[in-house]
């Protein structure tokens, strides 16, 4: 790791809990955003435009989700900003598509690329699919953490409409309450009694999808821009 890029780490680590070192950074990094917002919309931004306002949130969300398993900050915050500046532009469309996780193995990823459909014109679909791509492939290497894979997924989905929408339940409380967030990516584990409790649905049901459980709450958790409006569709009552 060269200097500059352990001084980011260190940066990004210390602007998590402190808002005033989150707000440095942002600051000292403005080029950087104004740079990969110019990539999006094809020209230099203006302090007024909403994509610009857009990739400083999600340069600031990109501090809060950080962790060296991630590679190059500065690469996982370009990232971040272009799924996240993809998502505006299809809300902006209203042309959202559904998504499912339910995949039969783990070659046959592009199931889930396909169901995203490009809502701009801009966009090549190239562009769209390399983007949902990688976060597949983050995703999936963050649920192996956990013991989870995409094959569990697709065996463990719920099969009833009944069952989607206890779980759309228990992951609306969690997206409520950071603490239980955070206490799921601190254990690696589905804090199921506290959804349950929480969100006042059947413990038992949510033990029968626990696997399914990993990947919607970590795509809520982390960042996954362009697959968590799509997976909040599928949770019907769930915000996107």
């Amino acid at each position: 790791m060269d200097s500059e890029t352990h001084e980011i780490a260190v940066r990004v680590a210390l602007a998590k809990n402190d808002k005033s070192e989150s707000d440095a950074l942002i600051s000292d990094y403005m080029p950087f955003i104004k740079s990969e917002t110019a990539k999006f919309i094809n020209r230099s931004p203006e302090q007024s435009d909403d994509e610009l306002s857009i990739a400083m949130f999600a340069f600031y969300e990109a501090i809060r989700n950080y962790s060296k398993l991630r590679g190059s900050f500065l690469k996982f915050a370009a990232l971040q900003i272009k799924n996240r500046l993809i998502d505006y532009y299809r809300r902006e469309k209203r042309n959202m598509g559904n998504i499912s996780l339910n995949m039969p193995d783990e070659e046959n990823k592009n199931e889930l690329v396909d169901t995203i459909s490009d809502s701009r014109d801009e966009f090549s679909e190239n562009e769209i699919r390399e983007a949902t791509k990688q976060e597949i492939a983050e995703l999936s290497a963050q649920m192996e953490e956990f013991g989870v894979s995409f094959t569990d997924i697709a065996e463990n989905s719920p099969k009833q409409r009944r069952t989607l929408e206890i779980c759309g339940k228990a992951v609306r409380y969690a997206r409520n309450n950071p603490q239980i967030l955070a206490d799921f990516l601190r254990t690696k584990r589905v804090p199921l009694a506290a959804l349950a409790d929480g969100s006042g649905v059947e413990r038992k049901t949510l033990e029968r999808h626990r696997r399914y459980l990993v990947a919607v709450l970590l795509i809520c958790t982390n960042g996954y821009e362009i697959m968590r409006g799509h997976i909040m569709q599928v949770l019907k009552g769930g915000e996107g």
